[in-house]
């Protein structure tokens, strides 16, 4: 009898993605190139040539897409920007939004 019953939970269970954030760089006139690219590798561990092209993307478009994750890791990068750019004493602002 045990085992019927586990059975009709595990049809029931019904898992779901959970959802995924873009986090995105935004432009400014005043964060160099040079601290936009260490961050990309250091909070985004992106390599040297994907956070130069990430870079270009967000000086020429106004922002770029740096990575896709969890709300809780999302939120994470996002912080970790907000506390590197203010300690380097730069605007470098950092979004998510819901894919």
């Amino acid at each position: 009898m045990a085992t019927h019953i586990e059975h009709e939970l595990d049809e029931e269970i019904e898992l779901q993605e959970p959802k995924k954030y873009k986090v995105l760089l935004l432009n400014d006139d005043y964060s160099t190139m040079e601290f936009v690219v260490e961050v990309l590798i250091r909070i985004f561990r992106k390599s040297q040539n994907e956070a130069a092209q990430i870079t270009m993307q967000i000086h020429e478009q106004g922002k770029a897409v740096c990575g896709i994750y969890t709300h809780e890791i999302a939120s994470t990068k996002v912080a970790q920007v907000k506390a590197n750019a203010r300690k380097a004493q730069y605007p470098l602002k950092a979004i998510m939004e819901e894919e």
